[in-house]
């Protein structure tokens, strides 16, 4: 993670940070000619409501960035700290955006012909061979049947796999047993979480059903078996570095840490436009989280990253960027990969029929009621706090949006602000 920038760039054109007063040249200039005021217009609001301490974004319109700003702050004042504003040089916990370069590694692979998308996992992880499954009703996880077939990587690479996440279920049957055996656990390995993971049952049969799981941490571990590097390791070498990515990594350092953004507990979690923020980076996810090593390097969600950074890496997944990917495979992982009758379903939220998965993240399959009549097509993902991308092949548009809230993912202020890009770009 490095934090020096080039000043040259500054010089060019106006700089993409201006608006901010600062000197962030590893976003570029922007290109003229849109009109982004309905765009922050979305966003204020909820900074004024004391919805939100602050967000930054990004737009990129094929490889020119067309918008980018910063609205609010960092971090609110508290007694005796003054109050920091927000800016597009600010870090951020990606929580779920770690998905995105987990899966772009594992295709990495895939390319090599070093893995196959359809080959059972246990081929490189022994210890997943022979799953077991809870039946319908199953009130233990003794009351198990054996798998109809086997954990293969696509499954794993679009959440059919037969795994969950405690933390969206803590009362189920397999969210007691996931959180009793430590499978999230920092202080635990990917090796670790995989000798754990094998001892438990699998929600549903394998390629059946969506859940949201922590499949992705254990594509990092297939990472590190077929790479023979640490994941961390093989991030560095085969994405950051070859991208230019100089703020992603697992652990913020000392003298970058004044950098990392405040991260905000609502009101009331289940209202989120009630008004009123506490902060919780101290705590949440676990106190001293991404500043200093743990043994968990989490492929699910254990990346910092910066708003340049997410540009830089919307880049490559638009044409004529720097990449690190086939043309072809960048085609194949943003088509839905779910068969018609399976689709998205997260508790408290409910099936989600117009949203399939591909094999870096979400597809929007058909507009919903927050969606632009031109979101179809979109492939997306973001973290719990808020982190979000997306990118549409179709009008050659991708966009980045960063705040630090809980529940920022699923926050009203982010669906507006990526119809009022549609807008914006559609118009």
């Amino acid at each position: 993670m490095r934090s020096d920038h080039d000043p040259a760039l500054t010089r060019q054109t106006r700089h993409a940070s201006s608006r901010e007063g600062e000197s962030n040249s590893a976003l570029g200039p922007v290109t003229e000619g849109f009109d982004f005021t309905q765009v922050r217009a979305a966003v204020s609001p909820h900074v004024r409501a004391d919805l939100l301490a602050g967000a930054s974004w990004a737009v990129l319109h094929g490889q020119q960035l067309v918008e980018v700003a910063a609205e609010g702050m960092a971090r609110k004042a508290e007694p005796g700290q003054p109050a920091e504003p927000m800016r597009t040089d600010r870090l951020f916990r990606a929580f779920s955006n770690t998905k995105l370069f987990t899966s772009l590694a594992v295709l990495q692979l895939w390319e090599r012909g070093l893995v196959d998308l359809d080959e059972p996992v246990d081929r490189h992880l022994p210890a997943l061979a022979k799953p077991r499954v809870l039946r319908a009703g199953a009130t233990s996880i003794g009351d198990a049947e054996p798998a109809r077939g086997p954990i293969t990587v696509r499954h794993l690479l679009t959440h059919t796999a037969g795994l969950s996440y405690a933390f969206l279920a803590p009362d189920s049957v397999l969210g007691q047993v996931y959180t009793a055996a430590g499978v999230s656990s920092p202080l635990t390995t990917l090796e670790q979480m995989v000798d754990a993971l094998a001892a438990l049952p699998l929600s549903f049969h394998p390629g059946t059903r969506w859940e949201y799981s922590v499949a992705s941490d254990v594509l990092a571990r297939l990472v590190e078996v077929i790479s023979g590097q640490r994941f961390d390791a093989y991030l560095q070498d085969r994405l950051f570095q070859p991208l230019g990515l100089r703020d992603t990594g697992f652990v913020v350092p000392a003298d970058q840490q004044h950098r990392l953004t405040g991260y905000y507990l609502g009101a009331d979690p289940l209202q989120p436009m009630q008004p009123g923020l506490q902060r919780v980076d101290d705590t949440e996810p676990f106190p001293g989280a991404y500043l200093r090593p743990v043994p968990r390097l989490s492929g699910g969600g254990g990346l910092v990253t910066s708003l340049p950074d997410m540009v830089a890496m919307m880049r490559s997944l638009l044409p004529d960027g720097p990449t690190v990917l086939r043309p072809q495979t960048m085609a194949l992982m943003m088509r839905d990969h779910l068969p018609v009758e399976l689709h998205q379903a997260f508790p408290r939220q409910g099936p989600m029929p117009l949203r399939g998965h591909g094999l870096v993240g979400g597809i929007v399959r058909s507009r919903g009621p927050f969606d632009h009549p031109a979101a179809p097509g979109e492939c997306y993902w973001g973290g719990s706090a808020g982190t979000q991308w997306f990118v549409n092949p179709l009008l050659n548009i991708a966009g980045a949006f960063m705040m630090q809230r809980v529940g920022g993912f699923s926050h009203p202020v982010a669906m507006d602000f990526k119809r009022s890009v549609y807008e914006v770009m559609v118009r």
